[in-house]
Formats: structure tokens, sequence, C-alpha cells
């Protein structure tokens, strides 16, 4: 996402360019790419020129948006997800006092990463002159 957001300069990127410059081969970026285009985040441009562009401007697309589409809702425990008690098999989830611990952590995880926009992730590589 980052590479296409700092390389489109309103054209598709080629997938073969996103492939050689993230060192990832074309099958894997394609399924990738594929998870991102469903979601929304990307759309891909046929023909000659053709390539993936984003869909939205970069400061409408959350870190949280980029790792949901890719990795699903992240959870670190069974019992904890989306800052929820998930239902589970575990018979202590109501007296279970750790899970205190992860749902704290979970919900940290998810405020960092809603926080953070592509736009901010371009602005940091551009003053580190790259992606």
């Amino acid at each position: 996402m980052l590479n296409v957001a700092m390389e489109s300069n309103g054209a598709a990127v080629p997938i073969s360019d996103i492939s050689k410059k993230e060192g990832i081969s074309v099958q894997y970026l394609e399924q990738l790419l594929n998870k991102l285009r469903r979601e929304g985040l990307i759309e891909s441009v046929r023909g000659p020129k053709g390539g993936y562009m984003l869909s939205k401007d970069p400061v409408n697309i959350t870190v949280a948006d980029i790792v949901k589409a890719l990795e699903g809702n992240i959870r670190l425990s069974h019992c904890v997800s989306s800052g929820k008690v998930a239902g589970s098999n575990c018979k202590k989830t109501r007296s279970c006092v750790p899970k205190l611990v992860w749902l704290k952590l979970s919900n940290a995880i998810s405020d960092c990463l809603e926080s953070m926009t592509l736009e901010d992730l371009c602005g940091e590589a551009r003053k580190i002159g790259g992606n």
C-alpha cells in the first residue's frame, strides 16, 4: 500500500514494479493485492499502462484498514476479539483475570492502528527518503 501510494502519481503502478521494489514474488503479491482490492482499498487497471492504484485518498485509509484487509481482526487471545469477549469454549471466561490484560492490549493495538493513516506513513517515508 505504501509503495502504491508513493509511486502512483495519479497513474497505476505495475505489479512487476511493486514486486521488484518490495522483494515479493508476483504470485504472492497478487494474493495480497486481491485482498486489498476486495476491501475497496485499491483498484486494478487493465491494459499496457495497467497496475494498481489507491481507491481512496491516503488520508482516508488507516493502517487498521490495511491490517484488517490482509490479516482479519487482530486477536491476541481466543477470548478477546475487537475489544469484546468472544464466544469461546473457555470455562473461565467470567472469572479470568488475565483476560483484562489481553483486552487492554488488544484495545491499545487497535487504537494505535486506527490512529495512523497511509498518508502518515507516506510522510514518514518522505522524511527518510524512501518507502
